[in-house]
Protein backbone atom coordinates (compact mmCIF):
# COMPACT_ATOMS: atom_id res chain seq x y z
CA UNK A 1 0.00 0.00 0.00
CA UNK A 2 1.50 3.26 -1.38
CA UNK A 3 1.42 6.52 0.47
CA UNK A 4 -1.59 8.52 -1.06
CA UNK A 5 -1.86 12.42 -1.76
CA UNK A 6 -4.75 13.77 -0.53
CA UNK A 7 -5.94 17.45 -1.72
CA UNK A 8 -8.48 19.15 0.42
CA UNK A 9 -10.89 21.71 -0.20
CA UNK A 10 -12.56 23.61 2.14
CA UNK A 11 -14.24 26.31 0.86
CA UNK A 12 -17.38 28.61 0.14
CA UNK A 13 -20.63 27.61 -1.30
CA UNK A 14 -22.27 30.41 -3.64
CA UNK A 15 -25.67 29.13 -2.39
CA UNK A 16 -27.74 27.07 -4.61
CA UNK A 17 -25.40 28.36 -7.75
CA UNK A 18 -24.16 25.64 -9.59
CA UNK A 19 -22.29 27.54 -11.94
CA UNK A 20 -20.54 30.07 -9.52
CA UNK A 21 -19.34 27.40 -7.65
CA UNK A 22 -18.17 25.00 -10.24
CA UNK A 23 -15.93 28.23 -11.23
CA UNK A 24 -15.09 29.11 -7.97
CA UNK A 25 -13.98 25.62 -7.35
CA UNK A 26 -11.64 25.19 -10.62
CA UNK A 27 -9.96 28.40 -9.57
CA UNK A 28 -9.69 27.73 -6.29
CA UNK A 29 -7.90 24.32 -7.36
CA UNK A 30 -5.74 25.93 -9.70
CA UNK A 31 -3.38 26.55 -6.79
CA UNK A 32 -2.85 22.95 -7.11
CA UNK A 33 0.90 22.99 -7.47
CA UNK A 34 2.25 18.93 -7.27
CA UNK A 35 0.98 15.49 -8.04
CA UNK A 36 -2.02 14.40 -5.75
CA UNK A 37 -4.56 11.29 -6.09
CA UNK A 38 -7.60 12.41 -4.68
CA UNK A 39 -9.22 15.64 -4.74
CA UNK A 40 -12.27 15.73 -2.16
CA UNK A 41 -14.94 18.24 -2.26
CA UNK A 42 -17.78 19.27 0.78
CA UNK A 43 -21.47 17.84 0.77
CA UNK A 44 -23.35 19.79 -2.27
CA UNK A 45 -19.96 21.20 -3.54
CA UNK A 46 -22.29 22.98 -6.17
CA UNK A 47 -25.33 23.82 -4.28
CA UNK A 48 -24.67 24.24 -0.40
CA UNK A 49 -26.67 22.07 1.69
CA UNK A 50 -30.23 22.48 -0.21
CA UNK A 51 -33.99 20.85 0.08
CA UNK A 52 -34.38 22.60 -3.41
CA UNK A 53 -33.95 19.30 -5.14
CA UNK A 54 -36.74 19.80 -7.70
CA UNK A 55 -34.98 23.03 -8.94
CA UNK A 56 -31.47 21.89 -8.85
CA UNK A 57 -30.99 18.40 -9.00
CA UNK A 58 -29.36 16.69 -12.04
CA UNK A 59 -29.39 14.03 -14.08
CA UNK A 60 -25.75 11.28 -14.19
CA UNK A 61 -24.67 12.73 -17.48
CA UNK A 62 -25.78 16.98 -16.30
CA UNK A 63 -23.10 19.53 -16.01
CA UNK A 64 -21.89 18.72 -12.75
CA UNK A 65 -21.00 15.00 -13.88
CA UNK A 66 -18.90 16.64 -16.78
CA UNK A 67 -17.29 18.92 -14.35
CA UNK A 68 -15.81 16.33 -12.30
CA UNK A 69 -14.38 14.20 -15.79
CA UNK A 70 -12.92 17.14 -16.76
CA UNK A 71 -11.52 18.27 -13.37
CA UNK A 72 -10.64 14.18 -12.72
CA UNK A 73 -8.84 14.70 -16.01
CA UNK A 74 -6.94 17.74 -15.94
CA UNK A 75 -5.30 16.84 -12.48
CA UNK A 76 -4.60 13.35 -13.21
CA UNK A 77 -6.33 11.60 -10.19
CA UNK A 78 -9.79 11.00 -8.80
CA UNK A 79 -12.11 13.81 -7.57
CA UNK A 80 -15.23 12.71 -5.05
CA UNK A 81 -17.78 15.05 -3.13
CA UNK A 82 -21.89 14.68 -3.36
CA UNK A 83 -24.47 16.40 -5.57
CA UNK A 84 -27.92 16.46 -5.98
CA UNK A 85 -28.88 13.88 -8.28
CA UNK A 86 -32.05 13.18 -9.83
CA UNK A 87 -33.69 9.55 -11.34
CA UNK A 88 -37.03 8.80 -12.33
CA UNK A 89 -39.11 10.62 -9.65
CA UNK A 90 -36.16 10.30 -6.68
CA UNK A 91 -33.68 12.99 -5.56
CA UNK A 92 -29.97 11.50 -3.78
CA UNK A 93 -27.35 13.17 -1.81
CA UNK A 94 -25.14 11.20 -3.89
CA UNK A 95 -21.03 10.70 -3.41
CA UNK A 96 -19.52 10.64 -6.65
CA UNK A 97 -15.99 8.80 -7.08
CA UNK A 98 -15.02 10.23 -10.74
CA UNK A 99 -12.10 8.92 -12.25
CA UNK A 100 -9.85 10.49 -15.19
CA UNK A 101 -10.91 8.23 -17.76
CA UNK A 102 -14.50 8.81 -16.92
CA UNK A 103 -15.78 5.84 -15.05
CA UNK A 104 -17.15 6.18 -11.33
CA UNK A 105 -18.57 4.61 -8.53
CA UNK A 106 -21.55 6.57 -6.43
CA UNK A 107 -22.48 6.39 -2.86
CA UNK A 108 -26.34 7.55 -1.54
CA UNK A 109 -26.33 8.84 1.63
CA UNK A 110 -27.69 6.28 3.88
CA UNK A 111 -28.61 8.72 7.06
CA UNK A 112 -30.87 12.11 6.27
CA UNK A 113 -30.92 14.70 8.27
CA UNK A 114 -34.10 14.59 9.71
CA UNK A 115 -33.99 17.87 12.01
CA UNK A 116 -32.92 19.57 8.44
CA UNK A 117 -36.14 18.05 6.37
CA UNK A 118 -33.66 15.83 4.54
CA UNK A 119 -35.68 12.36 4.83
CA UNK A 120 -38.79 14.13 3.04
CA UNK A 121 -36.88 15.27 -0.14
CA UNK A 122 -34.31 12.50 -0.50
CA UNK A 123 -33.95 8.92 -0.99
CA UNK A 124 -31.52 6.82 1.58
CA UNK A 125 -28.60 5.07 0.30
CA UNK A 126 -28.94 1.62 0.94
CA UNK A 127 -25.51 -0.05 0.01
CA UNK A 128 -21.81 0.63 1.90
CA UNK A 129 -19.17 1.43 -1.05
CA UNK A 130 -15.56 0.49 -0.85
CA UNK A 131 -13.46 2.01 -3.54
CA UNK A 132 -9.83 1.39 -3.92
CA UNK A 133 -7.09 3.90 -4.91
CA UNK A 134 -3.28 2.77 -5.11
CA UNK A 135 -4.01 0.22 -2.74
CA UNK A 136 -5.94 1.81 -0.31
CA UNK A 137 -9.50 0.47 0.66
CA UNK A 138 -11.84 3.90 0.97
CA UNK A 139 -14.82 4.02 2.83
CA UNK A 140 -16.87 7.59 1.12
CA UNK A 141 -19.43 8.52 3.23
CA UNK A 142 -21.67 11.86 3.90
CA UNK A 143 -22.24 14.37 6.74
CA UNK A 144 -24.67 13.03 9.05
CA UNK A 145 -23.41 9.52 8.55
CA UNK A 146 -20.52 10.38 10.76
CA UNK A 147 -22.90 9.89 14.12
CA UNK A 148 -23.55 6.18 13.09
CA UNK A 149 -21.04 3.82 13.92
CA UNK A 150 -22.37 0.84 12.94
CA UNK A 151 -22.57 2.08 9.51
CA UNK A 152 -19.10 2.80 9.56
CA UNK A 153 -17.96 0.17 11.26
CA UNK A 154 -14.56 -1.35 9.61
CA UNK A 155 -14.96 -5.28 9.55
CA UNK A 156 -12.79 -7.17 8.62
CA UNK A 157 -10.42 -4.66 7.94
CA UNK A 158 -12.60 -3.78 4.69
CA UNK A 159 -10.85 0.07 4.66
CA UNK A 160 -7.68 1.76 5.56
CA UNK A 161 -9.44 5.01 5.08
CA UNK A 162 -13.11 6.44 5.85
CA UNK A 163 -13.88 9.63 3.83
CA UNK A 164 -16.52 11.84 5.04
CA UNK A 165 -17.68 15.29 3.30
CA UNK A 166 -20.25 17.20 4.67
CA UNK A 167 -21.83 20.71 5.50
CA UNK A 168 -20.95 20.51 9.10
CA UNK A 169 -22.44 23.54 11.08
CA UNK A 170 -20.38 25.34 13.70
CA UNK A 171 -22.84 25.10 16.33
CA UNK A 172 -22.31 21.46 16.07
CA UNK A 173 -18.52 21.31 15.38
CA UNK A 174 -17.42 19.90 19.07
CA UNK A 175 -19.43 16.75 17.76
CA UNK A 176 -17.53 16.95 14.61
CA UNK A 177 -13.99 17.37 15.67
CA UNK A 178 -14.73 14.51 18.09
CA UNK A 179 -16.31 12.28 16.28
CA UNK A 180 -13.60 11.94 13.30
CA UNK A 181 -11.11 10.66 15.79
CA UNK A 182 -13.42 8.41 17.36
CA UNK A 183 -13.91 6.85 13.86
CA UNK A 184 -10.02 6.50 13.54
CA UNK A 185 -8.92 5.17 16.42
CA UNK A 186 -11.82 2.13 16.37
CA UNK A 187 -11.69 1.69 12.86
CA UNK A 188 -7.86 1.54 12.93
CA UNK A 189 -8.20 4.05 9.85
CA UNK A 190 -7.63 7.29 8.99
CA UNK A 191 -10.30 9.59 8.76
CA UNK A 192 -10.38 12.69 6.63
CA UNK A 193 -13.31 14.80 7.26
CA UNK A 194 -14.04 17.63 4.24
CA UNK A 195 -16.55 20.82 5.39
CA UNK A 196 -17.70 23.73 3.69
CA UNK A 197 -16.85 27.67 5.79
CA UNK A 198 -19.14 30.27 5.79
CA UNK A 199 -23.08 31.07 6.12
CA UNK A 200 -25.29 29.18 3.48
CA UNK A 201 -28.66 30.57 2.31
CA UNK A 202 -30.46 29.67 5.61
CA UNK A 203 -28.10 32.08 7.54
CA UNK A 204 -26.31 28.52 9.19
CA UNK A 205 -22.35 29.24 9.71
CA UNK A 206 -19.94 26.53 8.90
CA UNK A 207 -16.61 26.85 10.41
CA UNK A 208 -14.69 23.86 8.44
CA UNK A 209 -13.08 22.16 10.40
CA UNK A 210 -11.66 20.29 7.84
CA UNK A 211 -9.35 17.52 9.42
CA UNK A 212 -7.29 14.70 8.69
CA UNK A 213 -7.05 12.13 11.94
CA UNK A 214 -4.47 9.07 11.33
CA UNK A 215 -5.22 5.30 13.39
CA UNK A 216 -3.43 6.17 16.43
CA UNK A 217 -5.52 9.81 16.88
CA UNK A 218 -2.78 11.75 15.56
CA UNK A 219 -3.45 15.07 13.63
CA UNK A 220 -2.24 15.39 10.16
CA UNK A 221 -4.25 18.29 9.28
CA UNK A 222 -6.68 20.97 10.58
CA UNK A 223 -7.73 23.96 8.87
CA UNK A 224 -10.86 26.06 10.72
CA UNK A 225 -12.98 29.17 9.33
CA UNK A 226 -10.35 30.26 6.36
CA UNK A 227 -11.15 28.56 2.67
CA UNK A 228 -8.28 26.22 1.75
CA UNK A 229 -6.70 24.14 -0.87
CA UNK A 230 -3.83 21.76 0.65
CA UNK A 231 -2.47 18.92 -0.50
CA UNK A 232 -0.98 15.87 2.30
CA UNK A 233 -0.04 12.64 2.33
CA UNK A 234 -1.49 9.48 4.35
CA UNK A 235 0.77 6.77 5.42
CA UNK A 236 0.63 3.01 4.01
CA UNK A 237 2.60 2.05 7.08
CA UNK A 238 0.63 3.52 9.61
CA UNK A 239 -2.33 1.40 8.73
CA UNK A 240 -0.08 -1.48 9.11
CA UNK A 241 1.95 -0.79 11.75
CA UNK A 242 -1.81 0.27 14.26
CA UNK A 243 -2.85 -3.13 13.53
CA UNK A 244 -0.15 -5.17 14.12
CA UNK A 245 0.62 -3.38 17.67
CA UNK A 246 -3.12 -3.78 18.50
CA UNK A 247 -4.71 -5.99 16.36
CA UNK A 248 -8.00 -5.29 18.04
CA UNK A 249 -10.57 -5.64 14.88
CA UNK A 250 -9.91 -9.09 14.45
CA UNK A 251 -11.90 -9.31 17.94
CA UNK A 252 -14.59 -6.80 17.22
CA UNK A 253 -18.56 -8.29 16.97
CA UNK A 254 -19.94 -9.18 13.96
CA UNK A 255 -23.00 -8.23 12.65
CA UNK A 256 -25.52 -7.31 9.58
CA UNK A 257 -27.07 -3.98 8.69
CA UNK A 258 -30.60 -4.80 7.82
CA UNK A 259 -31.66 -2.42 5.15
Amino acid sequence: MDNLKITVYQGYLFWENTDKNLQNISLRLSNIREKTNLIILPEMFNTGFTMNAEALGEAMDGKTMQWMHKTAQKYECVVTGSLIIKESDNFFNRLIWMRPDGTYEHYDKRHLFALGKEHTVYTPGVKKLIVELNGWKICPAICYDLRFPVWLRNVDEDYDLLMIVANWPEKRALHWRTLIPARAVENQAYVIGVNRVGHDGNEVYHSGDSTCIDPNGNVVYYKRDEEDVYTFSIIGDEVKKARRALPFLKDADRFRIED
